[in-house]
């Protein structure tokens, strides 16, 4: 019975983190080339990155993860701004499967718990690429913008119920 528990865990472990697919990371106030590989290096020294594909033309960063790792948002945000940069725009491709999600509410995707904004009711279903909201993983403007939208505590804080929530629209 104990084998079984162990075999049971391990799966759902393994199937939980494997949500995450991609990331791609836009980052602002690069001047040159190697501005992008200090990033490059930053997000590569993360244990869970497995690739990083730089694109020099419109900073941005193309990510894929070790299979069975935890991915973390906060943490390859704070590996570019640790870097001395800022986060204009982060997406990641999630496979989703028979997920509802309804406006202004939330959804737990593995070890995420997603806060959807501005989408209409549906089930989401295979690869889809959803967008943060929240401080750090867009713009400043565009985040001062959505706060006067953007009712929820959480959206403030990132917390909901103690707990990290992500606010994200598709």
């Amino acid at each position: 019975m104990k084998r079984l528990f162990i075999c049971l865990l391990v799966f759902a472990v393994n199937y939980t983190q494997a949500q995450i697919t991609k990331v791609t990371i836009q980052a602002s106030g690069l001047t040159c080339s190697m501005c992008s590989n200090s990033i490059n290096k930053a997000l590569k020294s993360l244990e869970f990155v497995d690739k990083v594909d730089a694109n020099i033309k419109n900073s941005s960063f193309d990510i894929s993860f070790k299979p069975n790792e935890a991915v973390d948002f906060d943490k390859l945000k704070k590996k570019v701004e640790g870097a001395g940069f800022f986060v204009a725009n982060f997406t990641a491709t999630i496979r989703f499967d028979n997920v509802k999600i309804l406006n202004d509410s939330s959804v737990n995707v593995g070890a995420n718990t997603f806060h959807f904004l501005n989408v209409k009711q549906q089930i989401l279903n295979g690869d889809k690429t959803i967008r943060l909201l929240d401080k750090g993983f867009l713009s400043t403007k565009e985040y001062k913008k959505n706060t006067n939208l953007i009712k929820a505590d959480s959206y403030k804080t990132g917390l909901q119920n103690g707990n990290r929530v992500f606010h994200v629209t598709i």
